[in-house]
């Protein structure tokens, strides 16, 4: 049941451009190893991440379930920090957003790298994440919650019917990666303007034989996962790019223009400079 609500969040896909926002010096390391970094979602931006599926749970089993299911809600707040690895990389439709430039730009460095659905769509087939829209209405966050829990109240009653005295971290256990892939999704409402999508890796149940890597973060070792973007060995389809805010824009849309032909890529779309009057501070 929970693997079914899970699949769903997955099963849409947008018609228009996806962007993915970095830095100037990220857009190099992209195209250099055709790869994006896909992040552990603990370590990302928004410091609840993951977390903000505990408090939804909470919220609405509060006077309901004192048992088995709040034992789990318990469970899967500390698996959230200490359990299976799940990483993820960032996308939004609108590729010229004020909020991300914010977030990008310092000294004129951001750009947004633009996406067809289709060509994400053959990238996800060939290394195995899925690509699902964020879910910010608190509506629609409730409606969820609600249908999770009410799965989850039914598969432990089957679960203590089927497998009298059984141990309940082998259940929990059987519960968690699809409890990891909705999470993942799952925002606070004041992030609603990002819009986010997401590619999200099938989840990581041993660090140690699969391919995690770590960088270094602001304040502490970020581990991430590659997410190739080359097809049989192609450039990597980039489609458009947003030049952020910049005091030199005329010099910085020429000099990645002379980079992406030096480095084989033909966009789809020019380069368009971003045309917003922020200035860094």
């Amino acid at each position: 049941m929970i693997q079914q609500i899970a699949q769903s969040l997955y099963s849409g896909f947008p018609d228009e451009l996806l962007y993915h926002y970095t830095t100037i010096g990220g857009l190099q390391g992209i195209v250099e190893s055709r790869c994006l970094w896909a992040s552990d979602v603990r370590y990302m931006n928004d410091s609840a991440e993951l977390q903000y599926i505990i408090r939804l749970l909470r919220e609405r089993n509060e006077n309901k379930d004192r048992g088995l299911l709040a034992q789990f809600i318990d469970w899967i707040e500390y698996r959230m920090t200490n359990g299976h690895m799940v990483f993820a990389a960032s996308f939004r439709a609108n590729g010229n957003l004020l909020s991300q430039w914010r977030g990008y730009s310092r000294i004129g460095k951001g750009v947004s790298i633009g996406f067809k659905g289709g060509d994400i769509q053959q990238l996800l087939i060939n290394n195995q994440f899925q690509l699902g829209r964020c879910i910010y209405r608190r509506e629609d966050q409730i409606t969820l919650i609600d249908r999770v829990l009410g799965s989850l109240s039914s598969m432990i009653t089957q679960f203590e019917q089927d497998n009298p005295g059984a141990e309940r971290e082998y259940f929990f256990g059987l519960i968690e990666a699809d409890m990891l892939r909705i999470a993942a999704l799952l925002k606070h409402p004041s992030f609603a303007e990002e819009d986010e999508w997401r590619i999200v890796s099938p989840v990581i149940t041993d660090y140690l034989s699969a391919p995690v890597k770590f960088r270094e973060g602001k304040s502490m070792l970020i581990p991430y996962y590659e997410f190739p973007l080359s097809i049989q060995r192609q450039a990597i389809p980039i489609e458009h790019l947003f030049l952020g805010p910049t005091p030199n824009s005329a010099l910085s849309l020429n000099s990645i223009r002379l980079y992406f032909r030096k480095q084989g890529i033909q966009l789809g779309q020019d380069i368009t400079y971003c045309d917003i009057p922020y200035r860094s501070r």
